[in-house]
């Protein structure tokens, strides 16, 4: 069996240097830079114990059969990089933030099963093309029930099957489209969030305006239960998009709490606390 990775960043070169260690396959679908700079110095994985380098087959697009092609680029990319899929593969397995690329994949993928999937926990990120770093181990992905999970586990990532596509998405996605919006407006860390007396009911609120939207689209979440988790975040963590607004580069903003927003106003359920956030957060990203 063989996997493809598309787009060999950080979630995606830490997964093919698990996949190669055990014997698995590869070849990274990456852009013609990311492509040569991989073919010539092999894709590096530094973690604290250990620098790995391996040299995974590399090619501009797929186009040759694959048992799983990985979906591994951030979600204002997705279209660009679905569009160097030339073969179909068996199964596809996106690990973007959102929830509205399935349809997109589904659409433009529609001999290959894609599979709904979440990464819940991997510290990890892009040095440099071809260079990744994770200074703690450990990834954990949840997966749709009916994905190739013994494949997946091949990579040493620890997989849990859990439920449909909708609700392995929404489970994150009800917590998170929150608090990218909250970080990326603050430039905050979440524990500075939690404490303040604005912020805090705010923050919430919020949380439990993207449950209500998941419930209307038939999963059902315990806002108490998503706070719970905020809680136990570490106090210094912030996210992704909120770095990536601090860099001034493009953000996954509109993929995640733009998705809700969207998601609330198709269900007909209201979403004014995290609709204004959304507003202020597209301002902060613009500046």
């Amino acid at each position: 069996m063989k996997v493809a990775v598309l787009g060999p960043g950080a979630v995606g070169g830490v997964v093919t240097v698990g996949f190669l260690q055990a014997g698995v396959d590869v070849v990274c679908i990456a852009r013609p830079g990311t492509a040569a700079v991989i073919r010539s110095a092999g894709l590096t994985l530094k973690r604290a114990e250990s620098v790995e380098t391996v040299r995974p087959e590399v090619a501009t697009e797929l186009r040759e059969p694959v048992e799983l092609l990985l979906v591994t680029v951030k979600a204002p990319a997705l279209d660009d990089a679905v569009d160097r899929v030339e073969a179909a593969p068996r199964f596809a397995l996106p690990l973007l933030n959102g929830i509205e690329h399935l349809e997109t994949l589904r659409d433009r993928l529609p001999e290959t099963n894609v599979v709904g999937a979440s990464i819940g926990r991997i510290e990890a990120w892009l040095e440099r093309p071809g260079v990744v770093i994770q200074p703690t181990p450990g990834v954990v992905m949840t997966v749709a029930s009916g994905g190739p999970v013994e494949l997946l586990r091949r990579s040493g990532v620890e997989v849990r099957e859990n439920g449909s596509a909708a609700e392995v998405l929404w489970e994150k996605l009800a917590r998170q489209a929150a608090t990218a919006a909250a970080t990326s407006i603050t430039q905050r860390p979440i524990g500075e969030l939690r404490t303040d007396p604005v912020w805090r009911p705010r923050f919430r609120a919020a949380i439990e305006e993207a449950c209500a939207v998941a419930g209307a689209d038939g999963v059902t979440l315990s806002p108490e239960a998503e706070w719970e988790i905020i809680e136990a975040m570490p106090s210094l963590l912030t996210s992704s998009t909120a770095r990536d607004i601090a860099a001034g580069v493009q953000s996954e903003l509109d993929a995640i709490t733009g998705a809700v927003v969207r998601a609330g106003q198709r269900l007909g359920v209201d979403t004014p606390v995290l609709a204004q956030m959304f507003e202020e957060a597209c301002r902060a990203s613009s500046r």
